[in-house]
């Protein structure tokens, strides 16, 4: 599987991202936010960081790069994405997710191991868990308040397009405990926390980050 991992001006963690790819069983491709080229990858990755800076709101002037013309294409087209963190964010905003995430409730950046529940692993990044596994990963953020108009949420939570949960503590207040969700059609992930940081056991916080590496190559031979 060949994986492009794009890199916007303010990415911190696509060098993570790309090795996780690689721990994954996958071939990590660089991809440049100014090129509208996705190098005939099979899959891409929107990685963590303050694209832009975060001016205006996160993720808001990254939907606007080459390189997300040729993301949203493809991703209709079926082509698997996954967005962490800042990615999460800039899935938003490119309307390829639906939802926003707004600033913490407590006003605060928050960096923890973060338990998680998976609550549909049916995608193309969480086919590797059990339904209902719990997990945990690094999570950091400062805009992670998942929220939705109450049609929405309703929509998301009936159609099963919730991926993971928060347990045991809501750390930015998003609705529901929402950590990450997918769109219908489940190709497209946002995911708030950092999987891409807890794939190895000498590092972080062990390596149940993993398994949104390991899926692809069943998701896409299927």
């Amino acid at each position: 599987m060949r994986v492009g991992v794009v890199t916007f001006p303010g990415s911190l963690d696509d060098v993570d991202a790309r090795r996780a790819v690689r721990i994954g069983g996958n071939e990590a491709v660089a991809l440049w936010h100014a090129d509208a080229d996705l190098k005939s990858v099979d899959a891409v990755v929107l990685p963590g960081g303050f694209s832009y800076g975060d001016y205006l709101r996160c993720g808001a002037i990254s939907r606007f790069s080459p390189v997300m013309s040729e993301v949203v294409r493809a991703a209709g087209n079926g082509l698997p994405v996954l967005g962490i963190c800042n990615g999460f964010q800039i899935l938003c905003e490119s309307h390829l997710l639906p939802g926003a995430l707004i600033r913490n409730d407590h006003r605060r950046f928050v960096c923890r191991d973060q338990r998680l529940r998976i609550e549909n692993n049916r995608t193309a990044w969480t086919s590797s868990y059990a339904e209902g596994a719990e997990i945990t990963i690094a999570l950091k953020n400062g805009e992670g308040g998942f929220v939705a108009d109450a049609d929405t949420l309703a929509r998301i939570e009936g159609e099963g397009q919730v991926v993971a949960r928060y347990l045991e503590v809501n750390p930015n207040g998003s609705l529901n405990d929402i950590a990450g969700i997918t769109n219908e059609r489940g190709n497209v992930v946002g995911l708030m926390p950092h999987p891409e940081h807890a794939v190895e056991e000498l590092t972080g916080s062990g390596t149940d980050g993993l398994g949104f590496f390991t899926s692809l190559a069943a998701a896409v031979l299927s």
